[in-house]
């Protein structure tokens, strides 16, 4: 498949879905893309499959808040010289690029770096969905060192970090992408094709490009078409009451306030933030949780809505839907489970809520 102007709109709403309110706007991600494309020529997806072992994979994203991405985008540029400094410390040519996260502009932006490289993007990433925190990826729950890493920002600067864990690599990073203005793009957890196929969330580019396919195609009712196609259930439906938003420390906080309509009227529901939307609870039953996916959507496009742009008055329909079957493995749930967030409350599937509800 070759991903062009034709298929980037379906990608992108996908990955605004996919991203659980996070990853940034994935409509700069798309215009990013597109620009990159006319430009440069398509990218083409390619199966983990169909590369050599030894081929070197370069995850690639944005870390920072979003609300930044929203004034200040970047150049374009920034996963070239990701690529260069890489090729300069291993002494390895990169042959495909990977989203870190399939969320968002995360889902979108490196395409457009693939387009000006001449590099393939590989159906794949490290979350199927997105998180707020750097080592919250498969790749580190399957061992491969998050070491070197390397962080760039529009104006060029570039900076190798050497960090001994995940969570070196979360302070390090996100510290640099505040000195940066709030946001910095890196590539860390560098691996072959060979440790790729066991380490990543396969299938998750195509998934988005499917699920943004669906909605487009839905002449009505595209949120339950939606809800079908992900097995995701409807926690409320009504409008947005109260935004409290805040960026802080290299992350968008804050929560929103539900006010439901129709047959949920009389309802309040309160999302709770840190750049995606972590826990939906109602008179403090939980309702869904990270690690599964709470997306906020235009009650009649269903077009995702991100975090950075939750507003009062919207009309909205919150979902829930199942995560990638790794985050609910036991390493899982201890890396992006409610208590890694400081939740007080052990995880439960979302299905198994809604279905003793």
């Amino acid at each position: 498949m070759l991903l062009d102007a034709d298929v980037l709109p379906a990608h992108a709403r996908g990955c605004a879905i996919l991203g659980a309110g996070g990853g940034g706007s994935p409509q700069i991600g798309l215009l990013a893309a597109l620009q990159a494309i006319e430009e440069f020529g398509p990218v083409p997806l390619v199966d983990l499959d169909e590369l050599p072992d030894d081929a070197l994979i370069m995850p690639c994203g944005m870390v920072g808040a979003p609300t930044v991405s929203l004034e200040k985008p970047g150049n374009g540029w920034e996963g070239v010289w990701l690529r260069d400094r890489i090729e300069a410390l291993t002494g390895q040519k990169v042959a495909a690029l990977m989203c870190t996260e399939i969320g968002g502009a995360n889902g979108c932006e490196p395409i457009g770096w693939a387009a000006r490289m001449g590099l393939p993007i590989v159906d794949a990433d490290g979350m199927g969905r997105a998180f707020p925190e750097m080592p919250q990826v498969s790749m580190h729950l399957a061992g491969i060192r998050p070491d070197p890493c390397v962080i760039t920002d529009e104006r060029g600067n570039v900076n190798v970090l050497y960090p001994t864990n995940g969570l070196w690599l979360e302070r390090l990073c996100r510290s640099t992408a505040v000195a940066f203005g709030g946001r910095g793009v890196t590539s860390e957890y560098l691996m072959t094709a060979e440790q790729a196929r066991t380490a990543t969330v396969r299938g998750s580019v195509s998934r988005a490009i499917m699920i943004g396919q669906l909605i487009a195609e839905s002449a009505d009712d595209s949120v339950g078409k939606l809800l079908d196609a992900v097995d995701g259930v409807r926690l409320i439906e009504g409008k947005v009451v109260d935004v409290e938003r805040r960026t802080t420390g290299g992350f968008v906080r804050g929560s929103v306030i539900i006010e439901g309509l129709r047959g949920d009227s009389g309802r309040l529901v309160r999302i709770e933030i840190q750049n995606e939307n972590l826990v939906a609870l109602e008179d403090g039953k939980v309702l869904a949780s990270v690690p599964d996916i709470i997306t906020v959507l235009d009650t009649q496009s269903a077009e995702a809505i991100t975090t950075e742009v939750l507003r009062y008055g919207q009309r909205i329909t919150a979902v829930a839907f199942p995560c990638d079957p790794i985050w609910r493995t036991d390493k899982g749930i201890e890396s992006a489970g409610p208590r890694a967030f400081g939740y007080e409350f052990a995880y439960q599937k979302v299905e198994d809520i809604h279905e003793l509800a």
